[in-house]
């Protein structure tokens, strides 16, 4: 709802949900959402700040000061020249985390694309589509580099036996993660789902087919309207913007509709700190005989070690090597 006659109270906290063409969308602290602008002075004080980024706060290639989806912000309101009320955003809160893409246009610097996040929740499906793990892999190194917590959701698990469908993603409990294993149509895992949703902000992403929309009704109904945007956007990969929206949830917390994480990519990852977004391979990476070492083929390599006594997954190791690969490649090309 967007109701410009909604006087906010002098530094109203607030949450941004959308914006376009300089005009955000800035859910209130009552829960009424606004039109706002951005206050001129924001961006006058980052240009004059010189590029200079203090550590949190919400700033993008050439100092600028960037508003992104998710960020928790101040509005400000008063009277305008024809008699209606204006919303402005007068103050841009530190963020802490944030998903971030390459800025578009090969510009330098980055983009945010959800700010405050809490969670990113990788949607599979037990059967139709086949999971496929390496696909789970790069979206878990997205998050593990964007410093996310990661869920795995193990949705239609009613298309499988329980035992096949755990052993499918055993290599993601051992890893560490939070594994939900979810049915729509029996109801399976929907309240343990619900309750680590609600009052929190999620980004909800994974491969199309999988049931995202048809899960996030099922948590919350009524959310259709607003959920089936996550299913054209995000699961058929027709959303190639930076843009994102935040969708509020009934009873409190958000989810994030975004690009999604495929497009995301890995660009802002070093390589050589690939394998720390592998959590289960932390016990061994400082214990190889050489200190950069980089897991691929080295002597004396303890985490290779581990993956041949079958301590770490084999498959995680070659997902791992793929993705360095990958980046390598990328990083080389680049210069």
């Amino acid at each position: 709802m967007n109701d410009r006659s909604t006087v906010a109270d002098p530094g109203t906290p607030g949450i941004v949900l959308s914006g376009t063409g300089g005009v955000w969308q800035v859910q209130l602290g009552d829960g009424v959402t606004v039109d706002a602008t951005m206050r001129g002075r924001l961006k006058r004080d980052a240009e004059r700040a010189g590029g200079r980024r203090r550590a949190g706060s919400p700033r993008e290639s050439g100092g600028v000061l960037k508003l992104a989806v998710g960020d928790a912000v101040t509005v400000v309101s008063e009277p305008g020249p024809d008699g209606l009320v204006v919303h402005c955003i007068e103050e841009i809160a530190p963020r802490r985390s944030q998903l971030a893409r390459r800025a578009p246009g090969g510009a330098y610097g980055e983009r945010v694309v959800v700010a405050n996040l809490d969670q990113v929740l990788v949607v599979f499906a037990a059967a139709n589509p086949e999971p496929h793990p390496r696909m789970l892999d790069r979206f878990l190194v997205i998050a593990e580099a964007n410093a996310l917590r990661a869920r795995v959701v193990v949705n239609k698990c009613d298309l499988r036996s329980a035992p096949e469908s755990h052993a499918l993603f055993a290599d993601y409990e051992r890893a560490g993660y939070p594994v939900h294993y979810t049915s729509v149509h029996t109801g399976a895992g929907l309240d343990a789902l619900r309750e680590v949703v609600q009052g929190r902000v999620s980004a909800l992403t994974g491969p199309s087919g999988v049931g995202k929309s048809s899960l996030m009704n099922a948590l919350f109904p009524g959310l259709t309207l607003r959920v089936g945007a996550i299913s054209e956007s995000v699961n058929k990969g027709r959303h190639t913007t930076v843009g994102a929206l935040l969708h509020p949830l009934p009873g409190g917390g958000f989810v994030a509709d975004t690009p999604g994480l495929r497009e995301v990519g890995l660009w802002g990852i070093d390589v050589r700190e690939v394998a720390v977004c592998f959590p289960e391979f932390a016990p061994y990476l400082s214990s190889c005989r050489f200190a950069d070492c980089t897991h691929l083929v080295e002597p004396g390599c303890a985490l290779r070690e581990a993956v041949e006594a079958g301590d770490v997954s084999r498959s995680r190791w070659e997902s791992y090597a793929k993705l360095r690969d990958e980046l390598a490649i990328a990083t080389a090309s680049s210069w």
